[in-house]
């Protein structure tokens, strides 16, 4: 997206993890200025030292506000890592209190109902929710094989399958990832997150419960069909190709433009050292 030189402040929400600062350094090097407003418990200082920021508590809504506007910013991406906070990570405001019932309603649901009323309050304030492709599409895994793996026809015919169960599941807000072996389905993501997932199948098959050979199974990730792609966009990185090589798979394949990945070029080289293919599935 590029970006003039006098274009109001980007504002970035940022958790934890290093999505943040690879999503701050693309716009910034559009020339668009960032600030992060990182939450405290979560978000990293020392990574956070580099840029513009503002320290924020979780649940600091009504300070969250009147700092954005303080600083001049409109458009705000939301980026990174928020685990289960404790309770002394949180501290509610009066704006916030207020907003419980809300609050609670919202959670009611999956993360897809959650993340479109969070979408619907930002707007409310007068704000522009934007997704973090949209200001770094560099980030973005492109179509076609990444590496010098190339995946073979079962893996293809695996990542085509794990495709649909992504789309099939959709409808009822299940995660964003699936793992597909000789064509069965062997994991689905759902709450624990992808990690998690590959985690279970490595030890699946370190007890004989999953009979496969190494390297054979694909990891597959795309959005839910009718996402909003603003928030929660899936990712993958150079831990997702590590873990996908210790559960004994052969590759990862993605929906292409839809998939976000930071270090895309170490990423890669990881995958060809262990001898796994990274593929933007086209239709």
């Amino acid at each position: 997206m590029p970006a003039a030189a006098d274009a109001t402040p980007l504002a970035l929400v940022c958790g934890g993890g290093s999505f943040p600062m690879a999503v701050a350094d693309s716009a910034l090097r559009d020339g668009r200025p960032v600030v992060l407003f990182a939450i405290r418990g979560f978000a990293d200082p020392d990574s956070v030292q580099r840029y513009d920021h503002e320290w924020i508590h979780l649940g600091a809504v009504e300070k969250l506000i009147s700092l954005l506007r303080r600083r001049g910013c409109h458009d705000i991406v939301i980026v990174g890592n928020v685990l289960r906070p404790h309770w002394w990570q949180i501290r509610l405001d009066l704006m916030t209190i207020r907003l419980l019932p809300r609050i609670l309603a919202a959670m009611r649901g999956g993360d897809d109902h959650m993340l479109s009323r969070l979408a619907e309050f930002v707007e409310e304030q007068g704000f522009a929710l934007m997704g973090a492709h949209e200001v770094a599409p560099d980030l973005l895994v492109p179509a076609g094989v990444l590496g010098s793996v190339q995946p073979r026809p079962a893996d293809l015919e695996d990542a085509r399958i794990g495709l649909d169960v992504v789309r099939t599941l959709g409808p009822f807000d299940v995660g964003q990832g699936v793992v597909v072996a000789r064509r069965h389905v062997q994991a689905v993501e759902a709450a624990e997150g992808t990690d998690w997932m590959l985690e279970r199948c490595a030890l699946l098959r370190q007890r004989g419960r999953v009979k496969l050979p190494d390297r054979a199974g694909v990891l597959v990730k795309a959005p839910k069909p009718g996402q909003d792609r603003r928030v929660d966009l899936p990712s993958i990185g150079r831990l997702t190709v590590e873990m996908a090589a210790k559960a004994g798979l052969a590759g990862i394949a993605v929906e292409p433009g839809g998939v976000m990945a930071v270090g895309m070029a170490e990423m890669v080289r990881e995958a060809d050292r262990l001898g796994l293919f990274i593929y933007g599935i086209a239709e």
